[in-house]
């Protein structure tokens, strides 16, 4: 089984020349796009990698990042991925804990880390390829190239954990796991098809967005969309008039930014058959503004890095707001309480996983590895409950959940509730202790100027609407809300400022 061949050379038959890739500057056909994935898998030989040896991809959005990316999997060995403008201290951690033999980069970024990547070379590094330099030579080589002798249980993707709660961890992925979630949740879920184009929020290097804009629109001949620079509401919005994308990925944050940002009265959104939202908890009341001003609908679903994709979500035509919907087919489910037992209906339990689509290990972290492999199923750290209909309904994570007075809280009831609050902009809750016991604070990003008497409000508002033990015993205000690279609100940074 070769990725390759299952996502991109299979276009090659009907539509080598149809558009798989548009940027804002050119398009790239599927024959294209194969023939540059090819010259960038002769390159990687060529430097003697090998089946299943790492290369680090460190690049922006663009045809370089798909065609590397094909190069990599297409001669049997492994893609590990990062974001490209993180600081030289995560270089260094990248380039040591992969090991890869080759990185691939763009100048900018090359060398803005030139130190610290010069110092990797030699030292299992044996090559830097820097694609707006090197593309002479990459042009140089063969547009054709044989298939690495892998099969379907051999590593083939490292997925990386968000390292919200310390250094990021490779999550080792075989090459039958992308396939399975490919059948099971972009095609059987959202019936994705030929004629779909594709947009996204988060960029390639997130495995949400390696699967959504890129593997899954290949592996049905659908076009892609992509763009370099950093997504923020205006990029957003214009590349949607741009592009006219039928499938938009995205996340609760953007879904509000866009919402807020003047454009959106005026943006043709009509292209747009499905919006699709993880990475964080979807509030209802966000659900609710989105419909109002689009008609169309958010699949609210929640994924991983250990399972690659999105494993429970909402469907197509039948979306409950509030809840994350109904397991993936081909996916099982267990809610586990703190004795180890599935907790009875209707109460909180963290979510066990199953599916074929589960990695390995995390590489180089055998407790870890324990600890969150059980047999077949993944421990996802997820609190979750199901309501009467069998739909999920997310409370946190399990870590996040509080403890207070005795009796738990969900900081995500707690944060739906202060976003439905038309002065709150954004909002997140923790818990910290305070003289030995635990306290909830609430961090807000508020509409307008932040004061005592607005905070003694927001209190009050969640005590008229949740039980009273809820409301968070403290309010502090933020002028912007800490966030990890891959967007996620950064929980532990909040943590620290509790006072």
């Amino acid at each position: 089984m070769n990725l390759a061949a299952y996502f991109l050379d299979h276009n090659l038959t009907e539509r080598a020349d149809k558009v798989a890739l548009r940027t804002e500057a050119c398009c790239w056909t599927f024959r294209e796009i194969h023939d540059a994935s090819c010259q960038f898998g002769n390159l990687y030989r060529s430097v003697g990698v090998r089946e299943e040896d790492r290369v680090l991809l460190a690049l922006n959005d663009g045809a370089p990042f798909a065609a590397a990316w094909f190069g990599i999997v297409r001669i049997g060995a492994v893609v590990t991925m990062m974001n490209p403008g993180v600081p030289p201290e995560d270089y260094a951690y990248y380039l040591r804990y992969t090991r890869a033999r080759v990185l691939v980069t763009e100048a900018r970024f090359y060398d803005a880390n030139r130190e610290v990547i010069d110092a990797a070379l030699g030292g299992g590094l044996d090559r830097v390829v820097v694609v707006d330099r090197d593309q002479a030579e990459i042009d140089a080589q063969p547009t054709e190239c044989a298939y690495g002798d892998v099969g379907p249980d051999e590593p083939s993707v490292w997925l990386f954990s968000s390292g919200s709660t310390g250094k990021p961890k490779g999550c080792i992925h075989v090459n039958a796991d992308f396939v399975f979630n490919t059948e099971q949740y972009a095609k059987g879920v959202l019936g994705i098809r030929e004629d779909d184009i594709t947009l996204g929020v988060p960029k390639l290097f997130f495995g949400y967005a390696t699967g959504t804009n890129l593997m899954f629109p290949w592996a049905v001949g659908a076009t892609t969309c992509l763009f370099p620079e950093r997504s923020t509401p205006e990029a957003m919005l214009g590349h949607i008039a741009r592009f006219k994308p039928t499938i938009v990925t995205n996340v609760p944050t953007m879904i509000h930014k866009m919402l807020e940002h003047p454009a959106c009265a005026t943006t043709d959104l009509s292209s747009v058959r499905l919006v699709l939202s993880a990475g964080e908890a979807l509030p209802g009341e966000l659900y609710r503004r989105w419909t109002e001003r689009t008609g169309v609908e958010i699949l609210d679903g929640i994924g991983s890095a250990e399972m690659f994709h999105i494993y429970i979500t909402n469907y197509p035509g039948d979306v409950k707001v509030g809840t994350l919907g109904r397991l993936v087919p081909g996916y099982e489910a267990r809610l586990v309480g703190e004795d180890g037992l599935d907790v009875p209906a209707g109460e909180i339990g963290t979510l066990w996983i199953k599916g074929a689509s589960n990695a390995i290990g995390y590489h180089g972290d055998r407790a870890k590895s324990r600890d969150t492999f059980r047999g077949a199923w993944t421990v996802t750290g997820d609190q979750f409950c199901i309501d009467e209909e069998g739909r999920f309904r997310y409370c946190g994570r399990a870590d996040d959940l509080l403890k207070v007075g005795g009796v738990y809280v969900s900081p995500v009831e707690v944060e739906n509730c202060l976003l439905a609050n038309p002065k709150v902009h954004e909002v997140a809750v923790v818990g910290a202790e305070v003289n030995g016991l635990v306290s909830t604070f609430a961090f807000v990003v508020p509409h307008g100027a932040p004061s005592p008497e607005l905070a003694a409000e927001l209190q009050a508002w969640v005590k008229a609407q949740l039980a009273p033990h809820k409301y968070p015993r403290h309010v502090q205000f933020l002028d912007a809300m800490p966030r990890t690279d891959r967007g996620k609100v950064a929980r532990a940074d909040l943590r620290k400022l509790c006072s």
